[in-house]
């Protein structure tokens, strides 16, 4: 299993301190199939806890998720600030998870290099400094 982020993700986990090891948490969750919220298509969405609080007061993320293979974190909000995603935005995160999923790799390791996605390390204390 390879985990990702895209770039407005990574802003928004750093500004909101979540670790690296929280991502990778709502990932296994995921593929033991503990998913918060199935939208179809590919793409879930998760909880996230805040840290030192429970998941029920934390962040929701969205995921592009192949069970097995491959997790991009894509967009995430905090519970107090947007009860939910709309449908139109569903739809567009839909459309993103059928192109996302279909890269290649030397695709992929374009989007790396040019700081769209990110690898999301296990074990590391923070998303990136």
């Amino acid at each position: 299993m390879k985990v990702f982020k895209n770039a407005w993700f990574g802003r928004f986990a750093r500004k909101e301190h979540i670790t690296a090891d929280a991502l990778w948490n709502a990932v296994e969750r995921a593929e033991k199939g503990l998913i918060d919220a199935d939208l179809g298509g590919g793409v879930i969405k998760q909880r996230i806890a805040r840290p030192g609080e429970s998941k029920s007061k934390g962040y929701r993320s969205i995921i592009i998720f192949r069970k097995g293979e491959l997790s991009f974190f894509v967009y995430g909000f905090s519970k107090s600030e947007l009860g939910n995603i709309r449908a139109d935005e569903e739809a567009q995160f839909k459309k993103m998870a059928k192109h996302v999923l279909s890269l290649t790799d030397a695709q992929l390791r374009e989007l790396l290099a040019n700081g769209q996605f990110e690898e999301v390390e296990k074990n590391a204390k923070k998303i990136s400094q």
